[in-house]
């Protein structure tokens, strides 16, 4: 029975589809995976279905961008560990997150200068700025499920 089902090409359709998984992924929560031959991965961050992180080993350095607003000033800076650092920020609103280090930091500080204030990693919320903002944000109305998207994806390769 088995053999005559692997031999057929009726099962094979089905292998690279994507459905819905059994439960959450244990990485990044989504709930939609691919089946393949050897099981199913994570149709977000592939991680492979059963498979548990390792809790003694780090969590991946994923460094990040970050652009939080106080009032109507809006800050750009950087970190590997935005929860760490934010909670030490006062700001109203965590306004989105972008993948880079401090060289991408630099280019949006040179990017922005204009609305710079003088010595300081706070911008004035302009127009220019704000768009730019609202395009990382586009799509990710929370950044911090982004982030966590992005931590599981270095956690799985």
């Amino acid at each position: 029975m088995a053999a005559e089902w692997a031999a057929s090409d009726s099962h094979q359709a089905a292998f690279g589809a994507t459905d819905l998984l059994a439960s959450p992924c244990v990485a990044c929560g989504s709930r939609l995976g691919v089946r393949y031959p050897a099981g199913w991965l994570c149709a977000v961050c592939e991680w492979r279905v059963g498979d548990f992180p390792d809790d003694e080993l780090p969590l991946p350095r994923v460094d990040v961008v970050y652009y939080i607003r106080f009032d109507d000033r809006i800050k750009i800076g950087t970190s590997a560990n935005p929860r760490q650092r934010l909670g030490r920020l006062w700001h109203d609103e965590v306004l989105a997150f972008e993948r880079g280090d401090r060289l991408v930091e630099r280019a949006r500080h040179e990017q922005f200068a204009a609305e710079r204030f003088a010595t300081t990693e706070w911008f004035a919320a302009e127009p220019r700025l704000l768009a730019h903002v609202a395009e990382l944000a586009a799509g990710h109305p929370d950044p911090w499920a982004q982030y966590s998207r992005w931590l599981s994806e270095a956690l799985a390769r």
